[in-house]
């Protein structure tokens, strides 16, 4: 029996179809966190196993709208990755009691070790591109922020090459100029990861950030992206869980931006607040705005927050995992969500491609990883063991009174 077959009947019981993967249809015995496990394991195989294995860019299918494959193919793979590990790090890295969970886990940080090893290799046939073009300072930063999220299992734990490997391929980053946006940040996530892995880094490139972002700030827990205001997720999908990361991980080595933190958390808890009332009574979510294709990734900060234990007052963690489930299961079961392979596909419910942008492709998909932060929380907190919940808006659209929102 597989290593993937004996963890998803340990710990979600539920049938397998003839060729070992998790068939169709979820077992009625089947929790929310063994929910969650699945859609991990399924987002994690191909992409962890192919480049384990440093067959990566051979088997990775690069869709993308505008037909620009031969452009997308340069930094498609280090998308995945960086995105895949910024959102499974910290299951990665949390202390899970003995039994089928644990050992998919430990394998599943193998995987990634060595998927780590084979990007950073000038050997490799995997070799990844860290610092030609625009794209890879994007994620540089989000592999940075994996990094700092399982310092442990993704940076202690590799060998004294790989580790040599990766820092140096993280400095050469420092040759693409971020734009005047979000990107300032991922320049200062690669610098706060320097910073805690024992490297020389830049506080300018972090303060730079920082300061910055303070400008953009708008109230009631919006920033811009950029000097201009723009209807989209880029809040969450970057900007406030990456102020918060690196704030909070390069403190240990500067205190020049500790005056910072207080009021980055208050305004993550009212986006936090606002995201947990859009998701609607099925799961749905407004579909505006740029990169509605990383899907649930559109919660990234709701799930950073509950994981911080930092959620918005009022806003229990079961009502969060409800909340959560709810829209992993409208953005990663609907048919067409997967290619026959297990490659996610381009769209936000399904196959739908002309939703994507010119920089989307299949690697930047992997972001809806994101979400699934919180099961880096014990299967015994509260988050996981409390009784369902409702959220928000599934309540107040049953005709059930509740609070009004308040702006901060």
């Amino acid at each position: 029996m597989n290593h993937r077959r004996a963890f998803f009947q340990s710990v979600a019981g539920a049938g397998l179809d003839a060729g070992g993967a998790m068939g169709a249809q979820q077992s009625a015995a089947e929790g929310d966190r063994e929910y969650w496990l699945r859609m991990l394991g399924k987002l994690a195989d191909p992409v962890l196993n192919n480049l384990a294995a440093g067959a990566l860019r051979r088997n990775m299918p690069v869709e993308c709208v505008t037909g620009n494959v031969a452009d997308r193919r340069r930094y498609t793979h280090l998308e995945a990755l960086g995105r895949l590990l910024a959102g499974i790090a910290p299951w990665l890295e949390a202390p899970l009691p003995a039994g089928g969970e644990r050992a998919a886990q430990q394998r599943y940080a193998n995987l990634a070790r060595q998927a780590i090893g084979s990007a950073t290799d000038p050997n490799s046939p995997d070799y990844l591109n860290f610092h030609e073009g625009g794209q890879p300072l994007v994620d540089c930063g989000f592999l940075a922020q994996g990094l700092l999220r399982a310092p442990n299992e993704l940076w202690k734990k590799l060998d004294a090459p790989v580790q040599r490997n990766l820092a140096a391929a993280l400095a050469s980053s420092r040759a693409i100029t971020p734009g005047f946006n979000n990107w300032l940040l991922f320049s200062a996530m690669v610098e706060a990861a320097l910073a805690v892995m024992g490297e020389t880094w830049d506080g300018m490139r972090i303060d730079y950030a920082i300061r910055q972002h303070q400008q953009w700030y708008l109230g009631d827990g919006v920033y811009g992206d950029g000097p201009h205001f723009h209807w989209d997720y880029y809040d969450s999908f970057v900007i406030q869980p990456m102020l918060l990361d690196v704030l909070r991980n390069i403190a240990p080595h500067s205190r020049a931006w500790s005056s910072f933190l207080p009021d980055t958390l208050e305004r993550a808890r009212r986006y936090a607040a606002i995201e947990e009332r859009l998701i609607a009574p099925d799961g749905a979510f407004p579909v505006v705005g740029r990169s509605v294709t990383y899907r649930c990734g559109a919660f990234h900060l709701l799930a950073q927050m509950a994981l911080l234990g930092q959620l918005p007052a009022g806003i229990g963690a079961p009502r969060v995992r409800g909340a959560l489930t709810a829209t992993l299961r409208r953005t990663l079961d609907a048919p067409g969500t997967f290619d026959g392979a297990g490659w996610l596909t381009v769209g936000c419910c399904g196959h739908q491609p002309h939703l994507g942008e010119s920089y989307i492709s299949t690697g930047s998909l992997y972001l809806c990883a994101t979400a699934l932060l919180p099961l880096g929380l014990a299967p015994a907190d509260t988050f996981w063991s409390g009784a369902a919940e409702d959220w928000t808006s599934r309540r107040i659209w049953r005709g059930e009174d509740a609070p009004a929102d308040h702006s901060i």
